[in-house]
């Protein structure tokens, strides 16, 4: 009888341990940023930003490829540093803000492949157009924030998209079609 009291309180017990889940985190609109650049015609090579923007990451730090991302920001928060350049990348030639006013990806899969690196697959989509793309994602920090007293994290990632895959190839091959992305963000536990 006492070994069935013990089963029955150690089945009960191991049903009743809570399951660690992600944790949700909300991106820091003044920390992240999505910085990108392509060869201009040989000679230089042209940068853009994209910042201030928003999104979610559910966060597993015991099983991070459990974890997920999702963000969408406007095409019109671009930046280029040159007005007439903002304004014509923001046409049909390229962006389409008008008819297509928001960017977004979606993580679909994370694989680990160090303890701090990992590839993120999802889904990009830019002027109305969504391809899957990988980035090479590495934690950067994670701990307290100092001044908000709570949990904060910090990611870097990049990845290198071809712009004709997204309708907004004019100019290639003398515009470089090759365009590199690097990613850097901050984010702090939900409330």
């Amino acid at each position: 009888m006492k070994s069935l009291l013990l089963a029955a309180g150690l089945a009960f017990g191991l049903a009743t341990v809570a399951v660690a889940e992600p944790v949700e985190y909300d991106l820091d609109p003044s920390h992240s940023q999505i910085v990108f650049h392509y060869n201009h015609l040989g000679f230089s090579t042209t940068t853009g930003m994209f910042s201030g923007f928003n999104g979610k990451i559910m966060f597993d730090a015991d099983k991070p490829a459990d974890s997920s991302v999702a963000v969408t920001f406007p095409a019109k928060s671009l930046f280029t540093g040159w007005d007439e350049r903002t304004a014509h990348f923001l046409t049909d030639d390229f962006f389409g803000a008008d008819k297509n006013p928001d960017i977004s990806f979606k993580s679909t899969s994370i694989e680990v492949t160090g303890e701090k690196t990992g590839k993120i697959t999802g889904d990009l989509t830019m002027n109305g157009i969504t391809k899957p793309v990988v980035l090479d994602a590495t934690m950067t920090q994670m701990g307290e924030h100092p001044m908000l007293k709570k949990p904060w994290v910090g990611f870097e990632a990049a990845a290198t998209v071809k712009r004709s895959d997204f309708d907004m190839g004019m100019y290639a091959p003398y515009i470089g079609d090759d365009v590199t992305i690097a990613i850097s963000i901050e984010a702090g536990k939900a409330e």
